[in-house]
């Protein structure tokens, strides 16, 4: 037997809809059965650019380190710090 689906309300601001869904289950809306997988393959994560204070010498091999690698240091320090943030 097929369940009916409730209309999705039109909201007045996003504020509005975060709230909605904070209390109403999606799946009253939506048929999560025939969704799709999409890509989109432009969205990038959001980043927040900070100041890290670091020995020069630390600096350094990790710029040597990078560039042993061909590729660029602060890429290498997100890497690192994602593989042990991983491994903790």
């Amino acid at each position: 037997m097929r369940k009916t689906r409730k209309s999705i309300p039109k909201f007045k601001s996003e504020s509005e809809e975060r709230a909605f869904w904070e209390t109403h289950d999606s799946t009253d809306y939506v048929d999560w059965s025939r969704a799709q997988q999409i890509a989109l393959p432009n969205l990038k994560p959001s980043t927040k650019t900070i100041s890290l204070r670091l020995p020069q010498h630390l600096l350094d091999s990790i710029k040597a380190a990078a560039n042993a690698r061909d590729v660029p240091y602060q890429s290498l320090i997100k890497v690192w710090l994602q593989e042990k943030l991983r491994s903790h």
